[in-house]
């Protein structure tokens, strides 16, 4: 019943989100369509299938005012983004130093990326790259012969606005990105077992008839609690097998009728507590020793518990040349069972990175590794470079700073309404 309540919450919140996507994309129709890319960031339609803005002969949009245009592209090709521009009057080019020009960037959270430009060459170069996302409300200013222009326009990409309420139905859950902690983590492949001194196999003292059972396999039993009774061949009294300590019945071989000889008759262990030993092989074996952390995953669900790796063992373990490293679990709630493979995790060492993000926030766009920041009601991608990784959590090098919120929960929904609403440019 849960689940099935979970699957109709993610298909609302699933076509809320589409909804969403496609009112926003309708409000900003004519704001948002088409970007001052080169042939490398150029399209001919956007998503909703209307048409670019003119294109210039570099392949950069064409800004008109009078009989003076501006040509502006964006060029990436095998050097960071930059901005070149064009001059023309009445079609004709103008050499670049007739004319002064200056770009505005206002990204999203507010900065803005002001691009003084340059002669090289037969055009004008902005002085600082066009950093990723190429996402911006766009400010133009040209002077060319005392004359000045001036020209807006949206270039929007990895980004939508998904409204808060329907973000909390979608399960949508953002946190600040701050410092963390990387792990240095070797996986490994353990067994649980019984720990020794809590174990015990129970034979008749003396041979003869049994005459009663007391216990079946699976009964937990207490230190002293009679097991069985046997009458001995010898005087043909009886006397009682009792348990040597508090545990569960492993096994049961005795039967009332049935004589009582050298063979076992019940396998008693204290399953409160287990033994895992993970096998360790190369430089596992060098480098890995007792006292480090370790978090033990059970194979059918993934449930798992944390412990120290109490020892490594001396000996090598003859059938997989292994060597075994040990460590003690509790399983007072009878979770774990004696005989389990099980996976591990042992952390050889820590260490703290300035900023750190969730593995499940990372998503993929274009040929990026991104996250998603949010700000108001606006999602918008941020590519990262990224450091070292562990299990959970991965360095940030680039790309996000101290505080920013991202998506923690439910990327791929956000992910999913970025595609929907077209918020993206070809590269």
């Amino acid at each position: 019943m849960k689940m099935n309540n979970l699957f109709l919450i993610l298909v609302l919140a699933l076509s809320l989100l589409g909804c969403d996507a496609e009112q926003h994309a309708g409000d900003n129709h004519g704001h948002n369509h088409g970007d001052n890319h080169d042939q490398n960031h150029g399209h001919e339609h956007d998503a909703h299938g209307e048409a670019e803005p003119e294109k210039g002969s570099h392949g950069g949009r064409l800004l008109q005012h009078g009989d003076l245009t501006v040509e502006l592209a964006i060029f990436e090709a095998g050097l960071p983004p930059e901005y070149r521009a064009w001059l023309y009057r009445d079609g004709q080019p103008l050499p670049p130093e007739a004319g002064t020009l200056e770009v505005a960037l206002s990204r999203l959270g507010g900065v803005v990326d002001r691009h003084r430009f340059s002669v090289r060459g037969d055009y004008l170069v902005s002085d600082r790259v066009v950093y990723e996302p190429h996402s911006f409300d766009v400010e133009v200013h040209a002077e060319v012969g005392g004359e000045t222009a001036r020209w807006t326009y949206e270039s929007h990409e990895g980004r939508t606005r998904i409204a808060a309420e329907i973000a909390t139905i979608a399960g949508i859950r953002v946190a600040p990105v701050g410092p963390g902690v990387i792990r240095d983590e070797h996986e490994l492949q353990g067994l649980l077992t019984p720990i020794e001194g809590r174990h015990a196999r129970l034979g008749a003292r003396f041979p003869g008839l049994i005459r009663s059972v007391q216990v079946g396999v699976g009964d937990s039993v207490l230190e002293s609690q009679v097991l069985a009774t046997v009458e001995s061949n010898v005087s043909l009294e009886p006397y009682a097998i009792r348990s040597p300590l508090d545990g569960v019945v492993l096994a049961r071989s005795a039967a009332v009728g049935e004589m009582a000889g050298e063979t076992p008759l019940f396998e008693i262990a204290d399953l409160s507590a287990l033994w895992v030993d993970v096998h360790l092989f190369g430089n596992d074996a060098r480098h890995i020793e007792g006292g480090l952390p370790l978090e033990v995953f059970r194979l059918g669900d993934g449930m798992s518990t944390r412990t120290t790796l109490d020892r490594v063992l001396p000996a090598t373990a003859t059938a997989s040349q292994s060597t075994v490293g040990r460590a003690q679990i509790d399983n007072t709630d009878g979770g774990w069972r004696p005989g389990t493979a099980v996976r591990a995790r042992v952390t050889v060492a820590e260490h703290e990175v300035p900023m750190a993000v969730p593995l499940a926030a990372l998503q993929r766009f274009r040929d990026w590794d991104v996250v998603f920041v949010r700000i108001g009601e606006d999602y918008e991608i941020r590519p990262l470079t990224l450091g070292r990784r562990d299990s959970v959590h991965v360095e940030v090098l680039d790309g996000l700073n101290p505080g920013d919120e991202i998506v923690v929960e439910q990327s791929y929904l956000v992910k999913a309404d970025i595609e929907k609403s077209g918020a993206s440019h070809d590269h």
